[in-house]
């Protein structure tokens, strides 16, 4: 199968997730990731009217970007400090803000290029030890201290769900976000709203979907035939 037609399969598993729970798929952004992916394969997703894209890797993105001109990059993985210079005036989206630190750092240096950078939360909300994120607990201090930063938006959240869990695991995991997600909607941020909630990849994007995720991180299942 062509990315074009693996495009189409994945959409169509969206709508029937949609449609399952009552959702609109109107409301959900599929986000290739080109992790490893080279830029012809990459050509051929835009091709097929996907211009918003998501790279895990710094040196990646920076590999590809002059490359692709009209892509509008989301960095999903995490960043480290000291490579925030290189991607925070070339990314429409940081999916991986996973401390106050990095927040801190990503809106001094957006300062420092004259730009706003928008960025997700990463909350890990399943405890892992091997993956990055903050604790569920950790975020309303962050929102507060983003009230003064000047060159840093916070849009919504994002998480991760255990590789090998189960469908009930997996599923806990989305729901525990779209309610925090659903609760700080409540609350009044004048820098900060909860426009998106990033949730899933290739092996659970469906239950994501499912479970309130409105941008959905899939690469595998775009570039590679199942």
């Amino acid at each position: 199968m062509s990315i074009a037609d693996n495009l189409a399969r994945v959409q169509e598993n969206i709508a029937r997730a949609c449609a399952r729970s009552g959702r609109s798929v109107d409301d959900i952004t599929l986000l290739p990731v080109t992790k490893t992916r080279s830029v012809e394969e990459i050509r051929e997703v835009m091709a097929a009217g996907y211009t918003a894209l998501g790279e895990n890797r710094v040196q990646e993105l920076m590999e590809k970007y002059d490359a692709l001109a009209g892509a509008q990059w989301h960095l999903i993985g995490h960043l480290q400090t000291n490579k925030i210079k290189y991607i925070v005036d070339k990314v429409s989206l940081i999916h991986s803000v996973d401390s106050l630190h990095l927040a801190e750092q990503i809106n001094a240096e957006a300062a420092k290029r004259g730009v706003s950078a928008n960025v997700l939360l990463e909350v890990n909300i399943s405890g892992e030890e091997s993956k990055y994120g903050m604790q569920a607990g950790d975020i309303d201090r962050i929102l507060d201290a983003a009230e003064e930063f000047s060159n840093l938006k916070v849009k919504g959240l994002m998480t991760m769900a255990p590789i090998w869990a189960n469908e009930y695991e997996i599923r806990t995991v989305f729901s525990k976000l779209y309610q925090i997600y659903i609760d700080i909607s409540t609350k009044k941020y004048n820098n900060s709203n909860m426009e998106y909630l990033s949730m899933g990849m290739s092996n659970d994007y469906e239950i994501a979907a499912e479970e309130g995720a409105n941008v959905l991180r899939v690469g595998r299942a775009v570039f590679a035939a199942e």
